[in-house]
């Protein structure tokens, strides 16, 4: 899977919300019925948060294993699957939307899971949790960039130097971390 050369945070930008409107009724335009559900998460789903410059959004289905009928009309609008991250994140199928000026340059990450599945319920537990708690959020924002300075280069320890956070939003929040 390509990725960005560096973590790089943006100011929250106010047309996020309509980005994913218009994104989540393209997905339903070629999805239909084979989704339930599509939710804006992460960092841009969260008003005043910066963030990645990528929309994560999250397909619910009714079964996980429904998932193989949308790969073909995902990769018809650009969404590209990544079959090899599925021994990582199990349950959820992982899909990247690249900006067509740049291929390295990711636009969109959609997970699909089924829904009432616990990375589903952890997702919108924590964004409307920061959404409803601006002292939390804050905490969040200082926490990302620190990190981001920090590990400029490796996504992969900028994630995971979010993970006791994260797990302590749940807790409070009744997801249990």
């Amino acid at each position: 899977m390509a990725a960005s050369a560096q973590i790089r945070l943006v100011n929250y930008d106010s047309d996020w919300p309509r980005l994913f409107e218009e994104e989540r009724n393209r997905l339903l335009d070629v999805l239909g019925r084979r989704v339930l559900v599509i939710e804006h998460i992460g960092s841009t789903a969260i008003p005043g948060m910066p963030a990645k410059p990528i929309l994560d959004l999250l397909a619910l289905v009714e079964d996980i294993q429904a998932a193989p009928a949308c790969y073909a009309p995902l990769q018809a609008i650009g969404y590209q699957y990544h079959p090899e991250l599925e021994a990582m994140l199990p349950g959820r199928r992982y899909f990247c939307r690249y900006d067509p000026a740049d291929p390295i340059e990711q636009t969109h990450h959609l997970h699909m899971v089924q829904m009432k599945s616990e990375f589903h319920m952890h997702q919108l537990l924590f964004r409307d949790h920061l959404t409803e708690h601006p002292e939390d959020a804050a905490r969040y924002q200082a926490l990302k960039q620190e990190l981001a300075a920090r590990f400029r280069h490796d996504r992969e320890a900028y994630t995971d130097g979010k993970t006791a956070f994260v797990r302590e939003i749940l807790a409070r929040a009744g997801g249990d971390g």
